[in-house]
């Protein structure tokens, strides 16, 4: 074994553990959230990079939205992983407020192409627009 391979196997054995762990880190960090509220539901919008449909779990529990997104590496030929930078578990909440009256079995979930994750939750008790203009018609 020449100085070299010893240098590049050690470098490759650095460059493993600080992938572990930067991917460790990220999946201890919660998912960024935005929480939006209109007239008639509430809008939770969680970043879900690298996710597809399959990969997303999102519940409603104890007034807070709920996201779990397991997503799974590519295999590319040829190829063997050196950096493993990307958390595969990710987790996300978002707390609706306290008074909040939501019909959750009404909610919708959508995730883009680009990686956002969009829930809507209806309220509960609210007239829409539509609905509204019907009543008064």
């Amino acid at each position: 074994m020449t100085l070299g391979d010893i240098g590049r196997s050690v470098g490759s054995a650095i460059l493993q553990r600080v992938g572990r762990a930067a991917s460790k880190v990220q999946e201890s960090k919660p998912l960024p959230v935005d929480l939006l509220e209109s007239d008639d539901a509430y809008l939770v919008v969680f970043d879900a990079p690298g996710a597809t449909g399959s990969d997303v779990q999102v519940r409603y529990a104890d007034g807070a939205v709920h996201v779990r997104i397991d997503r799974f590496r590519d295999f590319y030929e040829d190829f063997e992983m050196l950096f493993p930078g990307r958390g595969l578990s990710l987790d996300g909440q978002a707390d609706l407020p306290a008074d909040a009256m939501v019909d959750a079995e009404s909610a919708t979930a959508t995730l883009t192409e680009h990686g956002t994750l969009r829930v809507r939750v209806p309220k509960k008790g609210e007239q829409t627009d539509e609905a509204r203009e019907s009543a008064e018609a």
